[in-house]
């Protein structure tokens, strides 16, 4: 039986909502092992002169407790 845990990480990028989930994951690889998902909870992006400006995602990543 596996136990598995979830943390919660928050990422930006001035590309897309995709690059910044990717961010969030490469950085979350760094010091955790075993990653088995990633879940996109909220998307928001912030606007500067009626344009996007930076693109926001709060992600839940679940990996195994080994």
């Amino acid at each position: 039986m596996a136990v598995l845990k979830v943390i919660e990480l928050m990422a930006n990028s001035q590309e897309s909502w995709e690059d910044a989930t990717k961010r969030a994951l490469a950085q979350a690889s760094k010091s955790v092992d075993n990653i088995r998902s990633v879940y996109i909870q909220e998307q928001s992006a912030t606007v500067r002169d009626g344009k996007i400006d930076e693109y926001r995602v709060n992600v839940k990543v679940t990996f195994e407790v080994i």
